[in-house]
């Protein structure tokens, strides 16, 4: 027997606006309204990359467990080479569930590399940490050592554009969304302003709790410590929270973890390219930003991943990239 499927398609290409497919009258009703298709934005308007370069294009379909997601990995802003690795389209397709539930254990992404999640525009998430090259700045903190464009990505090995950070300026194109993305175990990815009722009449500025005790220059994690607070602003360690609604969510932060600290339930297992281990690093060459568009020339905590060395002593921060301007609490989600 066929499994009937609701799905709604979004096509992310100029010129080319929100495109609904037919479904069956006789498709289940509860997931048809559960399925999160307004979650994720109309980018046929978008910029795209730049001259010479695929736009983005983004499907989203919903069965009775799963929401499917279908993108190229093109991103809806301006280029910005950062790495010696160009852009190019890439075949992702994540699954999620469609009622993510909290596991009795949290899940560590430590030194994990590859995808974690993606944004509601089709880009992959992965953690706060780099690859191990160059040696001086092995498995370090990509935002510490400014490696990323003012959206808080760049190119990896493999040509595939991914977020370390996510930025809430308008350019980037998720700061007028309420939902920035969702991790692989479901749980959605909010800003960095939290409801405090379920009403939303009370907002906060969320922060993370972890707190730099070394060098980020590599080894991130070796250099931040999660520390508990009783503040209702302050974070979990795996940088989420309950909403006011009961559910949980994880939030951006300017500061490590950034996006994801750990997964709050159990990741889906991914097959294909989004499952595949990322892709070994080049000898790497710092690239100076231009600043100007540039023309065209992983899910399990199975990859790779290694021991990390006793943490430095305490050293003075660099400055941070400011990522994250702090919208007004009229601009907060409703968690």
């Amino acid at each position: 027997m066929l499994r009937k499927v609701w799905i709604i398609t979004v096509v992310l290409a100029l010129g080319v606006g929100l495109g609904i497919q037919s479904y069956s009258a006789s498709a289940a009703p509860r997931f048809k309204s559960m399925c999160p298709t307004s979650n994720f934005p109309d980018l046929s308007q978008s910029v795209g990359a730049g001259t010479g370069y695929d736009k983005p294009y983004l499907s989203i379909a919903c069965t009775a467990s799963e929401v499917i997601i279908t993108s190229n990995g093109m991103t809806s802003f301006p280029f910005v080479k950062m790495t010696p690795n160009s852009l190019k389209e890439q075949e992702w397709v994540w699954r999620i569930p469609l009622s993510p539930k909290i596991a009795e254990k949290s899940r560590s992404i430590r030194n994990v590399l590859g995808t974690l999640g993606f944004t509601v525009s089709g880009v992959p998430i992965y953690g706060p940490t780099e690859g191990p090259s160059p040696a001086s700045e092995a498995y370090g903190d990509p935002v510490y050592n400014k490696v990323l464009d003012a959206c808080g990505g760049h190119t990896g090995p493999a040509s595939e554009y991914h977020h370390h950070a996510i930025s809430l300026t308008l350019a980037c194109n998720l700061a007028q969304q309420v939902v920035l993305g969702y991790a692989l175990d479901g749980f959605p990815i909010y800003s960095n302003i939290g409801c405090l009722d379920k009403a939303c009449t009370q907002t906060v500025k969320l922060t993370s709790g972890y707190t730099q005790i070394g060098d980020p220059k590599s080894y991130s994690w070796n250099a931040y410590v999660y520390v508990n607070s009783n503040k209702n602003s302050v974070l979990d360690e795996c940088n989420g929270r309950i909403q006011p609604n009961g559910t949980y969510g994880y939030h951006v932060t300017s500061t490590f973890p950034y996006i994801i600290g750990c997964y709050k339930g159990t990741p889906t297992k991914q097959i294909g390219r989004a499952g595949a281990a990322m892709a070994p690093m080049n000898p790497p060459k710092r690239v100076e930003s231009t600043e100007k568009p540039e023309t065209k020339d992983s899910s399990d905590d199975s990859n790779d991943s290694k021991s990390s060395p006793t943490p430095s002593k305490s050293a003075t921060p660099k400055p941070l990239i400011k990522l994250f301007p702090s919208p007004s609490p009229s601009t907060s989600p409703k968690s």
